[in-house]
């Protein structure tokens, strides 16, 4: 990747787009609003609540990040976005019921004024849903056109100077990836012939990328990490990310693994279960939009202890993963993990773990800090895939002939130093050995 020069300022309005208006983009949005009003705090963001250490320990330099890294302003955001229902913001927030009355109302006037675009949408990616806002041309390739028009007509109407957009809507059906998504021009007649191998989530990206709209995606779809469309990001000098948000028991994974690793301890078992009653818990009851959760929550443990280079500790691991729909529960997800770890000589120990989280207040930051992290790595000259960010994802993207770091210590340590990095400043290793000359 090539080092920033000079990175553009922050001028006028960032326009956000949301593929999916449902409870993880209204979350967002309100939250962003609330926490412009002074009614709460941004709790869960690294860019608002964060800081970065700059040079030694003995320097005493450790500013917040916003304060850093010339990110957008929160007063200069505006919000957009499709969805295959016509509720406003407000009405899906309310059904969402992830927020309380007295957040709600503190925003009804701007959430009533945020309507969602008719939505690009196929049933056969999202068997649980259906919906009436939705658009319809004679194949693939006229409904991106749509999309883009979408795009150019929201720039205008809101004079918005930059934008960025985050799929915030459901898990669509487990695919792999094809000869269609080789090339651009493979990729752009298979939307002309509808190709199944062409799923909506890889229209809005397509789009995106078209009008030079940096693209994070928030669930595990096959989408941007496509060979023609990771192409077609380098060309348009845009950067993209994903993908599937990291926020419940992927977090504690991610959390816990790298400690029984640092510590040589073994694992014989993992076994995880969830319930939540969402839409997402709703679609992810489809056992093909399971499947692709399925593959995305299993691939960080793989990742992270390395078992063929720790065979005793790690190569007979049995991990399992289970997600029940259970509408009760609604947007707050419980999480239970029973983990058999083993130490030395064998013996065995167990650990265990009920997360009772709220998907998407875990998530709605994670939104906010890859829109102003994407703005700044567009005004940095930076483009496709961005690695560093893998911080905020269940199954990053990385360069082909890499493995993607599911550490989030590591990651969390590659995204600060590529702040530093971009900004001029030393790379913090934590060697020290100065101190003790």
């Amino acid at each position: 990747m090539r080092k920033p020069g000079n990175i553009a300022p922050a001028k006028g309005k960032l326009g956000v787009l949301t593929p999916g208006m449902g409870a993880v983009s209204t979350t967002f949005m309100a939250g962003v609003e609330l926490v412009r009003k002074g009614k709460a705090l941004p709790v869960g963001s690294l860019t608002q609540m964060g800081t970065i250490r700059l040079g030694k320990r003995t320097e005493g330099r450790t500013p917040k990040i916003h304060d850093f890294a010339p990110l957008a302003d929160l007063n200069d955001i505006v919000f957009g976005g499709w969805d295959i229902f016509p509720d406003t913001a407000h009405e899906a927030a309310t059904h969402a019921g992830v927020l309380d009355a007295r957040h709600l109302d503190l925003v009804q006037p701007f959430l009533k004024n945020i309507k969602p675009m008719k939505a690009a949408f196929d049933q056969n990616y999202v068997k649980k849903l259906s919906g009436t806002h939705v658009k319809k041309a004679k194949n693939k390739f006229d409904l991106a056109g749509q999309l883009r028009d979408d795009i150019r007509e929201f720039k205008k109407k809101n004079k918005v100077a930059r934008t960025v957009m985050v799929w915030c809507a459901s898990t669509e059906i487990f695919l792999k990836q094809e000869s269609t998504h080789a090339t651009l021009k493979d990729f752009e007649r298979a939307m002309k012939e509808n190709h199944e191998s062409i799923a909506p989530s890889m229209l809005y990206a397509y789009a995106a990328i078209q009008e030079g709209v940096p693209f994070a995606n928030g669930a595990p779809n096959l989408t941007a990490e496509l060979p023609a469309l990771v192409e077609l990001a380098k060309e348009k000098n845009v950067p993209i990310c994903g993908k599937d948000f990291k926020t419940g028991q992927t977090l504690m994974k991610t959390i816990l693994a790298p400690g029984f690793k640092a510590r040589m301890l073994g694992v014989h078992g993992w076994f995880s279960t969830n319930i939540l009653g969402n839409r997402d818990g709703e679609v992810l009851d489809d056992p093909g939009s399971f499947k692709t959760k399925e593959e995305s929550k299993l691939g960080a443990l793989e990742y992270i202890f390395q078992s063929k280079l720790y065979p005793e500790l790690y190569g007979d691991l049995y991990h399992k993963v289970r997600i029940n729909y259970y509408p009760p529960r609604g947007d707050n997800k419980e999480g239970w993990d029973n983990i058999d770890i083993f130490g030395w000589l064998g013996y065995p120990m167990q650990i265990k773990v009920d997360f009772l989280c709220r998907d998407s207040i875990l998530a709605a930051p994670i939104v906010l800090d890859l829109v102003l992290f994407l703005d700044l790595a567009q005004r940095a000259g930076m483009r496709g895939i961005q690695e560093w960010l893998s911080f905020y994802f269940k199954s990053p993207m990385c360069a082909p002939e890499l493995y993607p770091e599911h550490d989030l210590f590591i990651q969390s340590m590659k995204l600060k130093n590529t702040l530093r990095w971009m900004m001029g400043e030393d790379l913090i290793t934590h060697l020290g050995s100065e101190y003790y000359d």
